[in-house]
């Protein structure tokens, strides 16, 4: 995964705490990158156009167009059938902290890189008036 750079990823301040609890468990080198890197914000300030945890996105595929619709999780929550993709996994960790907009880039289990553009964010907790969930 590219290193990122401040500033291209934001976090809310709930999240970062959520998220570093989970470095606790497992040692997840991009995780603890995004974590070092990514400017915070309190939940009240974070902009509508960030993807943050529980934000529901539309993604478009940059090769093929396909339009996938996920809500981003923890691991524990993640069902990839029902569109439940973990922040842990290669595309939830290319989406956290992008804005509307953006180009989420990730790795496959293979090796093979990929990218999909932030087509819509359907829904955002903190948007929502929603900044405990």
């Amino acid at each position: 995964m590219a290193e990122n750079i401040h500033g291209e990823r934001v976090l809310t301040e709930l999240d970062h705490v959520r998220l570093a609890k989970l470095l606790d468990a497992r040692v997840h080198p991009a995780l603890e990158s995004l974590l070092d890197s990514a400017e915070l914000m309190r939940s009240r300030e974070v902009p509508a156009d960030i993807v943050t945890m529980h934000s529901r996105v539309t993604l478009v595929d940059a090769r093929s167009g396909q339009r996938d619709t996920m809500t981003l999780c923890y691991p524990r929550e993640a069902d990839p059938a029902k569109g439940f993709l973990s922040v842990l996994s290669p595309v939830g960790m290319g989406l956290i902290g992008l804005r509307l907009g953006a180009t989420a880039r990730w790795q496959t289990p293979g090796g093979e890189e990929r990218s999909a553009r932030v087509e819509e964010i359907l829904y955002q907790p903190e948007a929502a008036g929603e900044y405990t969930v």
